[in-house]
Order: C-alpha cells, then structure tokens, then sequence
C-alpha cells in the first residue's frame, strides 16, 4: 500500500466565500517533490438526487450553470443546510426543485468530483415513491421538469443534450442499486 505524501507547506493563494485557492507543496515516498494546486471549499455539502416517479422514468431538470454558461440537463441538487442529513437536504430540495416529496430514499454513496483539484464530494440520493409536495426554493428563475424513460438516456448522451458527469454516474449508481436491490 502506497503512503501519502508528506504535506510540507500550505499556502493559501486566494479566498472568496466559497472557495479557497491553495498551494500544496508535497514530498513523495520516493523523496520527489512538487506543488499542487487545489480548490478547498467550505464545509458545503451537497446532494444530487435520482427521482423515479415510476420504475420506467427519472426527473431530469434543465437549469443555468453559471461554469459553462449555458441550461444543462441534469438531475435536481443541491446543499445540505445545517442541521439536516442528506437524506432530508434531497427531500427539501426535490420539494424546492420539482414540486414533489420521496416517500422512499436510498442512500447510493458519495462521488468525488475532480479529487485531483476539488475537496468536495456529492451525496447520491435515489428517491421512489414520488408525491406532490410544493415548497418555495432559491432558484432565481423556473427550473425546467424533463421526464425521461431511462432507455431515452443513451441517446440523449450520444446527443450531448446530457453530458454532466455528476448526473451520469449518480444515473449508473442508481441502476447498479436497482439491479441489485437497492442497497
């Protein structure tokens, strides 16, 4: 088993609300040195959630990313306010997003997002047994409702209409938990 590298030195480059920029410089187990760069968030956690109105669908929703600059198609998400477990933030925020509440919710793990650059990680959430439940968000205009059968997905791939990679493999969790038995 590899060991970690040794952190010599941090060096905080740059700061906003949300994010740090930081300088890592690190030594090897081999006596290698280099510098990393790295974007450290708050303590901000966060849940992207598979909704299955039925066993033949999933909720997807097309919202502006301010990253790229344009509405992507992906699934509901969002923070995990204080206080809460992500199981409660991915029932708010389905409620917040779509109008509807999960009577059931499987944790399906957490995926890292860019652990080569990021400090964050998402809590995969699948939510079945969908009911009507309406509750005002923070979106700063009408997210868009997209149903889709769950074999329009790979077309809509081959398309690039869905090309999040968070969504993908929160998509390829849900239906390894399906497949098995949800968990």
């Amino acid at each position: 088993m590899r060991t970690r590298p040794t952190i010599l030195k941090t060096e905080l480059l740059a700061a906003s609300r949300y994010f740090q920029i930081e300088q890592l410089h690190l030594c090897f187990g081999n006596g290698q040195q280099r510098i990393y760069e790295r974007l450290r968030g708050s303590d901000y956690q966060s849940v992207l959630i598979v909704a299955m109105p039925d066993p033949e669908h999933i909720l997807l929703v097309r919202e502006y990313a301010v990253g790229v600059e344009e509405h992507v198609l992906g699934l509901p998400k969002g923070g995990v306010e204080f206080g809460e477990t992500a199981l409660q933030a991915a029932n708010r925020e389905l409620s917040e997003e779509v109008g509807l509440r999960a009577e059931r919710l499987t944790d399906l793990g957490q995926l890292s997002l860019a652990p080569g650059h990021l400090c964050h990680q998402c809590q995969v959430v699948l939510a079945e047994q969908l009911r009507p439940c309406l509750a005002l968000g923070d979106e700063p205009e009408p997210i868009e409702l997209v149903p889709v059968a769950w074999g329009e997905l790979p077309r809509l791939v081959a398309k690039g209409e869905l090309n999040e990679s968070r969504a993908l493999a929160a998509l390829f969790l849900a239906q390894c938990a399906i497949a098995v038995g949800r968990g």
